[in-house]
């Protein structure tokens, strides 16, 4: 099979969270160790980071990976979802995984895969594995896809834990309430292994608190660091949570043995999106008029975009908007500037919302704009109709974003 051939069967013939949601979901780790074995357990070859939380774990991931490469690491970075492209899940120094090791991957385990029934998910976890395994990558920044506690990531044995917040999302599949959320994610702790809690909240701290200390695992909150907070080059407001929860764990790191410079430091931050490629966080696509697209999509997250949104001096406001049929709307929408022109639009993914039923959903709180077809037909308009004063702003949802960029 070519790449693209793979890459499409990988996307049809397996589950994947990011196509159809909640049914992807796997309720125990019995697959992924099956993997593992099969492939004589390659992420015991390397040291690993784990990183999991609702909202900012993406941008504290590639942070690590960032400041880590600076300091002279061969760092892999095992992220999701992708926007333009299935290897950006998978990356060392920067450099996305070759589209011949993919093929190779899927080639060689494929009759494995579908006598396994295994998940798209989880075999992207084992090629992420062997793949830093075979490039002998010195540590491996590993992201918590969903939850933590029965992630197929939750396999590893890391030099630190980190947990950046607890939201309201994915309730059908994590639970409803924040401890019910936090003790999910929290399944990532370790014993004997440090862990680093990027934000105190009063629900959820007494669930760290304890698994903490049941497996004896350091805790540190990232509220208690006192050190220099660097620049970074992502922009977002809610960015500064994630500067300090990156660097208490450097702290961590640095306790442990690892040789991590202030100059290190300083330039991985400032260097994130050149260091590793991470898109879509924040990011300026043009001016005049000036486009802004971010991938935050529920509550948590949308409160800081919105406010930052706001901030913005512009003459009008347009806003590109699409969402997933999963999505809490009567959470989230209330939280758009009633002041702006909104396109509506459906994500193109099996999960993407009906632009009519957003629309609809949208007037009733206060928000007007008009239908449109498809994300790029919606961002077109927009720029036809947005002034040179104008911003526009593009998002509720990753695949949105993923779109336009």
């Amino acid at each position: 099979m070519t790449y693209t051939e793979t890459v499409e069967w990988m996307f049809q013939q397996l589950p994947m969270y990011q196509q159809v949601g909640s049914k992807a979901y796997k309720v125990d780790l019995s697959n992924i160790k099956k993997l593992i074995s099969r492939l004589q357990d390659p992420h015991q070859n390397f040291k690993t980071i784990h990183v999991a939380g609702t909202n900012g774990k993406g941008s504290v991931s590639h942070m690590l990976a960032s400041i880590l490469q600076e300091a002279g690491y061969k760092v892999g970075l095992y992220t999701s979802p992708h926007l333009k492209d299935f290897r950006e899940r998978i990356k060392i120094n920067g450099k996305m995984i070759a589209e011949a090791a993919v093929i190779d991957f899927i080639e060689t385990n494929k009759v494995f895969f579908e006598q396994e029934s295994l998940s798209f998910f989880e075999m992207t976890v084992g090629m992420a594995f062997e793949y830093f395994s075979e490039e002998k990558v010195d540590i491996a920044v590993i992201e918590v896809g969903l939850g933590g506690r029965l992630d197929s990531t939750n396999i590893i044995s890391p030099e630190v834990s980190v947990i950046t917040n607890i939201g309201f999302d994915h309730v059908a599949i994590l639970g409803n309430t924040l401890p019910q959320i936090a003790a999910e994610k929290g399944g990532i702790i370790k014993p004997n292994t440090p862990v680093v809690i990027g934000e105190y909240q009063e629900e959820t701290f007494p669930v760290f608190k304890k698994l903490a200390e049941a497996n004896q695992a350091p805790f540190h909150l990232a509220e208690e660091y006192r050190g220099r907070l660097y620049n970074s080059d992502l922009k977002g407001h809610y960015q500064q949570k994630n500067v300090r929860t990156v660097s208490m764990a450097l702290e961590v790191l640095k306790q442990k043995g690892w040789q991590i410079s202030k100059e290190a430091i300083e330039k991985g931050f400032k260097n994130v999106i050149f260091n590793t490629g991470l898109r879509g966080r924040w990011e300026v696509l043009q001016e005049s008029p000036r486009v802004i697209c971010d991938t935050a999509h529920n509550k948590e997250g949308l409160v800081y975009a919105m406010k930052q949104l706001e901030e913005e001096e512009a003459e009008e406001l347009h806003i590109v908007v699409g969402v997933v049929n999963d999505k809490d709307l009567n959470a989230v929408l209330p939280l758009f500037p009633k002041r702006a022109k909104y396109y509506f639009s459906r994500p193109n993914v099996p999960r993407g919302l009906d632009a009519v039923e957003l629309q609809k959903k949208a007037i009733e709180n206060g928000l007007f704009g008009e239908v449109y077809n498809s994300v790029p037909e919606a961002y077109e308009a927009a720029l036809l109709q947005a002034s040179t004063k104008d911003v526009i702003y593009v998002g509720g949802s990753t695949f949105t974003v993923a779109e336009i960029i």
